[in-house]
């Protein structure tokens, strides 16, 4: 007898939760949830337009994520018509969520094996980078996309990756302050520049930071080198950069 009340319970329960009143069940398959985000997200979502430039952010466990997050901001940024003018799109070995040294999880467009054809390649780091430079894959990748590739950037240590890979040998290249006596010893071929007087530098396709906040710097600059002065002018505008100069 309890079992059969416990049972008549349970299906009445089960009736209820699946169409409480108020609750716009969906037309057609599909949580109502999935249907309700798809909108919100869908509006937000800039389309891969194989006709623009593609601009690669390498990712990697423990990647310092201002480097990723300011090269997105500065390139994502429509001009002044309302135009996208880039692809933005990130890049890991495999596609599970890549976890910052701050703690923030980036969710990768592409992996190795299936990246689009790049037109800027941009190279960031990690307090450690052991791991990032004794990786083969990660290697092969940079030498492979260098290749195609018109511009490639390292912000802060990610000029080790760039060592490592032998693309920038010959090359002027700067790293975090404090660590280009130690990048030098490492890859001697490479032409590493004082870390406590210079913040960015170029030297043919190849450019490099001292990383943190100085990564806007290298993207602003790589901008400027592919569009011009002028939407430069209007994406420094639209990132308050000219607040910060004032800023007592």
């Amino acid at each position: 007898m309890h079992k059969m009340l416990l049972l008549l319970l349970l299906g009445v329960c089960l009736s209820t939760c699946q169409s409480e009143p108020g609750t716009d069940r969906p037309e057609s398959g599909g949580p109502p949830e999935a249907r309700m985000d798809a909108p919100a997200r869908g509006k937000h979502v800039k389309p891969f337009d194989p006709d623009l430039p593609t601009v690669g952010l390498l990712l990697f466990d423990g990647v310092l994520q201002v480097e990723v997050v300011a090269t997105s901001d500065v390139f994502a940024k429509a001009d002044a018509e309302g135009k996208q003018l880039f692809n933005v799109v990130s890049i890991a070995e495999t596609d599970a969520p890549v976890v910052s040294e701050e703690g923030l999880t980036f969710v990768p467009d592409y992996t190795f094996a299936n990246s689009p054809e790049l037109t800027a390649l941009f190279v960031p780091s990690a307090f450690d980078m052991y791991a990032q430079v004794n990786n083969e894959r990660i290697i092969n990748f940079i030498q492979s996309k260098n290749e195609e590739a018109e511009y490639v950037v390292s912000n802060c240590a990610g000029a080790r990756l760039i060592g490592a890979s032998g693309i920038a040998d010959g090359h002027k290249i700067v790293t975090w302050v404090g660590g280009g006596e130690q990048l030098q010893k490492d890859y001697p071929k490479l032409k590493v520049q004082d870390d406590r007087s210079v913040s960015f530098v170029t030297d043919g396709k190849f450019s490099s930071s001292n990383g943190n906040l100085a990564s806007y710097i290298s993207a602003l600059e790589v901008l400027e080198q592919i569009t011009g002065p002028e939407h430069r002018q209007f994406v420094e505008n639209s990132l308050y950069l000219g607040q910060l100069r004032a800023w007592p």
